[in-house]
Order: structure tokens, then C-alpha cells, then sequence
């Protein structure tokens, strides 16, 4: 597994990571074995850095569970505060997450997106002082743009933002990627295959259960549906040239940014921890970046 370091003083993390929210249930329901044999599985092949939530559903509760028996020691476990962002609700968050996670701390702690009701100063004095009693020993944000990182960063120093990032969704690449490299903040990447989109197993006549959260997102319906899996066909075959499937490619094409320090692939079975892994040390040549780069001017816009 290679490793990049999270920030320019931070740990280092391995460019994989585990993504708990699929195993929430929120993307279908997840027996509650074959998660935890899920994060299990992701740790026992060196993706050590698990990422949940306190709005992740099940998902804390679940990962504490799979981080009995030695496997809390081998990880890097991080999760976030999703909705009250004043002092007081951010330190009842933690509680509840420790509390959820059955630990004594955490590695990482985010604020999970930007909410203009919460003073900006109020919230990340918080988690500077949550860092400082060692209950997080690093601090971040998640879903912030250029903008909302600078004017955090004139609060509390931290070390990471957690954004979206994939073939179909390249906006941090103008101005959120550059300000994290020049500030020095490592970049976790979530939803790196489109939730689905990029994974080369659906259809245009698939249809997403009721408690799939797909179910009710435009890019998953219809003709902008249908759109988005024939740029993703074109894609594999790509990947197929390269020895690749299309989820490996997906990741090794998130990897190429030196500023992306770990891409997080969610998953809901052991099986498909093991194909994540298969994209570690995967380097994409010039000429593959750019075909691909030629097929995604194709893709649409939504």
C-alpha cells in the first residue's frame, strides 16, 4: 500500500481508505455481519483509514463493533460532526461518536460541510480545543470550498478537507485543489466512482430500491442516466487495455493529483474491498490520461 502524508504536518495515511456510509445503509440496507466483515477486510489489506459520520446512519455503531479485537490499533479512524456546529454541539457530537465508536478518541475529526448559521470562529476554536484534550488528534473540515477554508484557517489551523471528487465531478480542481497546496492541506476525496456511476455494473433500465439514496438523485434516472453509463462503457474500455476494471481505473485517475492524499471508496462486501485494492500502485501513462480526458469532454453536465 503506498502512503501520502495528510497535510503538511500530519500523519501518513494510506492512499486507500474506507468510506462507511454504503455500510450505514445509506445506499440499501447492509446486514450487519457482512459489514463488519467489510471493515475487517479493508484493514487486513491495507486500507487502514476508515471515514464515518455521526449522520452515517448505523455506521458509527457498526464500525465500533468491527474495531473490536485489536482492530481499533490498526487503523486510522476518522468521523465528523453533521449538524449542530455551535461549541455545545460539537463537543454532545463527539460524545455521541466516541460513545457510538466505543473509543477514547478519534484520529481525525471533521466538521462535515459549511453552514453559515454556525459562526465559523465558534466552530473551529471547538475543535482546536477538542484537539488539544486529545480526543481528536487531528482536526478537519469536509465539503469546504477555497473560500470557507481561508476563512477558517484565520481560526484554527487544520489539516485536511474531505470534498468530492471523480471523473464526472472535477469542480475543486480551479481553485480548491491549488488553495490546498499552497496552505498545505491534504485532501481526503469521497464519492471517487460517482456513487456507482463509474463502477461498470449498472444498466440505463436499472432501478435504485426506495432506501437508496440513488433513488432520488437526477443523474441516476432516465436519459441523464443512460448518458453517464455510456461515457463510463467508453471508459472501461480503457481499463480493460490498461489490465484494469473501470473502479481501478476511477481511483488510479483520482490518484494522479500529488495533492489528493486518500481516496475513499465506500463498499458493502468484502469482495469489493478486495477490487479497491487492486488499484494500489496502479500509475495511469500520458497517453491513457488522455483518452480518458477526451472521453470525459463527453460527459454530461448536471
Amino acid at each position: 500500500m503506498e502512503y501520502r502524508q495528510l497535510g503538511s504536518d500530519g500523519p501518513q495515511v494510506p492512499v486507500l481508505g474506507l468510506g462507511a456510509w454504503p455500510i450505514g445503509g445509506g445506499m440499501g440496507h447492509v446486514d450487519e455481519r457482512v459489514a463488519i466483515n467489510t471493515i475487517r477486510a479493508a484493514i487486513d489489506s491495507g486500507i487502514t483509514l476508515l471515514d464515518t459520520a455521526q449522520a452515517y446512519r448505523t455506521s458509527e455503531a457498526t464500525v465500533g463493533v468491527a474495531l473490536r479485537d485489536g482492530y481499533r490499533d490498526r487503523c486510522f479512524l476518522a468521523t465528523k460532526a453533521s449538524s449542530d456546529y455551535s461549541r455545545e454541539g460539537i463537543l454532545s457530537s463527539l460524545e455521541d461518536s466516541l460513545r457510538a465508536l466505543d473509543v477514547d478518541y478519534v484520529d481525525l475529526y471533521q466538521i462535515h460541510n459549511w453552514k453559515p448559521e454556525y459562526p465559523i470562529e465558534a466552530t473551529m476554536e471547538t475543535m482546536a480545543r477538542l484537539q488539544e484534550q486529545g480526543k481528536a488528534r487531528y482536526i478537519g473540515v469536509s465539503n469546504y470550498g477555497a473560500a470557507q477554508m481561508a476563512q477558517a484557517l484565520k481560526t484554527a489551523r487544520f489539516g485536511s478537507n474531505q470534498v468530492r471528487y471523480s471523473m464526472f465531478d472535477r469542480q475543486i480542481e480551479v481553485q480548491d485543489v491549488p488553495f490546498c497546496e499552497q496552505e498545505g492541506i491534504g485532501i481526503l476525496v469521497h464519492s471517487p466512482l460517482a456513487k456507482g456511476l463509474l463502477t461498470g455494473v449498472y444498466t440505463p433500465a436499472h432501478r435504485f430500491p426506495q432506501d437508496d439514496e440513488r433513488s432520488r438523485f437526477p443523474r441516476f434516472q432516465g436519459d441523464a442516466f443512460a448518458r453517464y453509463l455510456t461515457v463510463a462503457d467508453r471508459l472501461q474500455e480503457i481499463a480493460l487495455d490498461g489490465g484494469l476494471n473501470l473502479v481501478q481505473l476511477a481511483i488510479a485517475w483520482a490518484l494522479r493529483l500529488p495533492a489528493i492524499t486518500c481516496v475513499l471508496v465506500g463498499a458493502k462486501n468484502p469482495s469489493q474491498v478486495q477490487d479497491h485494492a487492486g488499484a494500489a500502485g496502479v500509475v495511469l501513462g500520458d497517453e491513457e490520461l488522455a483518452r480518458i480526458s477526451e472521453i470525459l469532454s463527453d460527459a454530461p453536465q448536471d
